[in-house]
């Protein structure tokens, strides 16, 4: 969808492991700093959609999320509305204030993204996941994973989307010859990334070899090729093209299209979820990957941000292994991916995950981001996506920005 809708501000926390911190505070936190960075008041919005996944089964909290954290801070009476949508809320809360600012409906829209993932039942945590799938088809999944040659615990000791990204790693491997050492580039690369952004949930840098000698998840996955589980929240505030220029804004960051499709069961021929989003943006937005200066993708494994690289076509298919040997998708290469540090280093509260992407191209774009700052940065794109459904993402998203 073409969009005409501006950034105004964008505010989040740092992510990380919060055991005194619930929604409410986090929440309220990135809201501030966004309305603050946008120049306004808490009484100038005119709505705000929340992003959040599990929350009912973390903290218990369902029905109105949004209305009890932003009501911490005396937000309310205003249209408030709830989205959720697996690892893609965040991101669908934006579309919705975009949507909105784009119809002419209203000026000023918060588009809230907030997680608390931790507890002390891990059980609870995983569970979130969990429900991310069919949960009529969860024992056929998990049995299938199982044969697929991933180790047994899937759902108990570890989130079982690591076990769906530990079979479509094993797919690419076995189809284009990617190694292990190139999936643990990955994580080495973001790492580096993550260790310049101090709203990253890791700041060590570690080697490929540390990557490669950390404990084994499932193969080929060690832990630092996969995600973790913490808690944050980040905002972003949408204004309308009349409102940004009432307000004045010298650095302003469009957001020219965000496309959304829904997964579908498609043969092995077909386009998947990330690239019809992709080709739809690009030909939206008048661009194509070669004019992209900065990318935020949804590495929630490291193979995964490899099969992003070809689906959102910054290179050919089974290209990715070699792509990130080449260096081009580090900070100083040709297409900075992940320069926030991405899932894997800055971490992924999922309900929050879409909007912090949006957060970090955000700063890139106003040249706000010190010692990981692309130089002359006007492009950029975020990809984000969530849960399962047959063999496809069930929701999945492409924002592009431009400066």
């Amino acid at each position: 969808m073409r969009f005409n809708a501006i950034i105004a501000g964008v505010g989040m926390t740092r992510f990380m492991k919060y055991p005194d911190k619930g929604l409410k505070q986090l929440g309220t936190e990135a809201t501030q700093e966004a309305v603050k960075d946008a120049g306004l008041t808490l009484a100038d919005l005119d709505a705000a959609y929340v992003g959040n996944c599990a929350a009912g089964l973390v903290t218990g909290q369902e029905s109105i999320r949004g209305q009890v954290i932003l009501d911490t801070i005396g937000v309310g009476k205003i249209p408030i509305f709830n989205m959720e949508n697996a690892c893609a809320s965040g991101s669908s809360a934006l579309f919705q204030a975009c949507a909105m600012v784009t119809a002419g409906i209203y000026d000023v829209v918060l588009a809230l993204g907030v997680e608390k993932l931790t507890h002390p039942d891990k059980l609870r945590s995983f569970a979130a996941f969990a429900g991310a799938v069919d949960v009529d088809e969860l024992n056929e999944m998990i049995a299938s994973l199982s044969k697929g040659g991933g180790a047994g615990g899937a759902g108990q000791d570890r989130s079982m989307f690591m076990d769906i990204y530990a079979e479509a790693a094993r797919a690419h491997m076995a189809k284009y010859g990617t190694t292990k050492e190139q999936f643990a580039k990955v994580s080495a690369k973001n790492s580096f990334h993550g260790s310049l952004n101090p709203r990253a949930q890791f700041h060590e840098e570690m080697t490929v070899e540390q990557v490669l000698n950390d404990r084994l998840i499932v193969e080929p996955l060690t832990r630092s090729m996969c995600a973790p589980i913490g808690d944050g929240a980040a905002a972003a505030v949408v204004v309308s093209e009349r409102k940004a220029k009432q307000l004045g804004i010298s650095k302003p960051v469009r957001v020219v299209t965000m496309v959304m499709h829904s997964g579908y069961h498609h043969r092995d021929d077909e386009p998947d979820t990330v690239e019809l989003c992709a080709r739809e943006a690009y030909e939206e937005a008048g661009v194509g990957p070669k004019d992209l200066s900065v990318v935020e993708v949804h590495d929630a494994s490291a193979p995964a941000e490899i099969i992003e690289y070809e689906a959102l076509g910054i290179c050919a298919k089974g290209e990715g292994g070699r792509l990130v040997d080449s260096g081009a998708t580090k900070l100083g290469g040709r297409i900075p991916v992940n320069t926030s540090g991405g899932l894997l280093r800055k971490g992924h509260p999922v309900g929050a995950t879409g909007v912090a992407q949006i957060v970090e191209l955000t700063d890139q774009l106003q040249g706000r981001c010190g010692k990981r700052q692309v130089e002359g940065a006007k492009l950029a794109l975020a990809q984000n996506g969530g849960g399962k459904k047959g063999n496809d993402a069930a929701a999945m998203l492409v924002t592009i920005l431009q400066r």
